[in-house]
């Protein structure tokens, strides 16, 4: 479908998200299609490793369900876009393009599901949790909630990426949480509380 269109040229397929990471970096191309769920592993971390390597590359993830944390995590590895495969053909070129030309593209229904459940979340205003994190920490979760990675977090904030991963895992434990993702919606939904 993809490639009988004149204004997109496919330059590789992976059926693996070994083989993604061989063939992503090889072919260099505008934008990846990544499966959220592969045979050998997730198109998220393919996102991720992508990414770090090469902020050109823009990633737009299809999945079959739409699961809050996956979308997420998406987010937290830099995805541009999020869509289910029950797109129609045309959704999923203009989809491509829209990553292409640099739009953040996420499925509707799913970001109203996300939506829904930061809004139905515990007040983050006066949280006890915040004042806890150092004023390095507090600087890290705001590039988490950006959606920044460790390499990029680090290079802004010029420690070294080991350092900024240790950071990361001392502000999830005193946040009470175990993943960036939850990080990332806690910032959200700070920053949604402010504006209101």
């Amino acid at each position: 479908m993809l490639s009988v269109e004149d204004d997109i040229e496919v330059v590789g397929e992976a059926g693996t998200a070994a083989d993604a990471l061989v063939r992503i970096p090889a072919t260099r191309p505008d934008v990846a299609v990544l499966d959220v769920r592969l045979p050998d592993g997730s198109g998220v971390e393919v996102c991720r490793e992508v990414r770090s390597q090469n902020e050109d590359i823009k990633c737009l993830m299809l999945t079959s369900f739409a699961d809050d944390e996956a979308l997420f995590d998406a987010i937290m590895a830099g995805a541009s876009g999020y869509v289910l495969k029950a797109i129609r053909g045309s959704e999923l070129l203009s989809a491509v393009r829209d990553v292409a030309a640099g739009k953040s593209l996420l499925d509707p229904v799913a970001t109203a599901r996300v939506l829904e459940r930061l809004r139905a979340g515990n007040s983050a205003k006066g949280d006890q949790r915040l004042a806890n994190l150092t004023e390095q920490e507090r600087k890290i979760l705001d590039l988490i909630g950006e959606g920044l990675t460790n390499r990029v977090i680090g290079e802004r904030l010029h420690l070294a990426e080991k350092t900024i991963k240790n950071y990361v895992s001392s502000l999830l434990s005193k946040l009470g949480m175990e993943r960036r993702s939850q990080a990332a919606a806690y910032v959200a939904r700070m920053q949604a509380e402010e504006r209101r």
